[in-house]
């Protein structure tokens, strides 16, 4: 059963965390940051944090405000919101800079944490990364699309994960306008590594070179893997993000 953290917000957040034991207690903390509409049980949480268990270093995964265990409705939350709650986690559940590895939606969350906390941020992995993925999402809608929209507040946007399609709705798109991270410069004084599948259909490659063209940062790199999809699971892809952040955590400022 998850622990549960209370925000000052009134949001209450399910996690996970495994606190540092031995040599990992040098290394900085793993937090891991959950896609759209997914919660902290998916095989890449999972899959690190059985890597940090092995290691010894402290980890954490949590559910955003209206997803897996913690409380809300999806439907009223919005990227500020979700961020807001990776912030209170991050301040409350963790000891000195963190290692934020973010799939999809949480690669977007993990800009706005760095950008807002930069003390807090030892590195960063981005997954599929989608920064100002809302805005992709509000260009892409139909006439039809529109006037429900502009009728009832939300639009039902099919998925690929799901038999059930899922609400996009006027406050989600409307704050992840105030959320973008691609409309300024972003500068990040820690390393970072983007990993990006070919076949992602989701979160094409164009956005990961866009992303790594913007980001002004010493050391980022991408990693374009020929046939991965966005889920980007496969034994051979969480050997990639292992090796990334173990790249990350070499790089690291000195903790001291």
């Amino acid at each position: 059963m998850p622990d549960y953290l209370n925000t000052p917000e009134g949001r209450r957040i399910a996690y996970h965390r495994l606190a540092a034991t031995g040599p990992g207690a040098d290394l900085p903390g793993i937090v891991f940051l959950g896609g759209f509409r997914s919660d902290m049980q998916g095989t890449k949480a999972v899959y690190l944090e059985d890597q940090a268990r092995a290691e010894g270093r402290a980890f954490l995964r949590f559910d955003y405000s209206g997803h897996g265990h913690s409380s809300g409705d999806f439907v009223e939350g919005t990227i500020g919101d979700w961020a807001q709650d990776a912030m209170r986690a991050l301040a409350a559940l963790t000891e000195g800079p963190q290692i934020l590895v973010g799939s999809s939606m949480g690669g977007w969350i993990a800009l706005l944490v760095a950008r807002a906390m930069p003390d807090h941020v030892a590195g960063l992995v981005g997954i599929a990364a989608a920064p100002d993925f809302t805005q992709a999402m509000e260009a892409e809608f139909t006439g039809d699309q529109r006037q429900e929209m502009a009728r009832t507040g939300q639009v039902a946007r099919p998925s690929d994960y799901s038999d059930e399609p899922y609400p996009i709705t006027r406050r989600l798109i409307e704050d992840g306008r105030s959320q973008q991270v691609l409309d300024r410069p972003l500068r990040l004084d820690c390393p970072v590594r983007l990993l990006q599948g070919t076949a992602d259909t989701d979160v094409p490659p164009a956005v990961a070179l866009r992303l790594l063209d913007h980001l002004e940062a010493n050391d980022c790199r991408l990693t374009l893997v020929k046939g991965a999809d966005h889920r980007f699971s496969t034994p051979e892809c969480l050997a990639l993000i292992a090796g990334a952040v173990a790249e990350v955590t070499a790089g690291a400022p000195d903790r001291d």
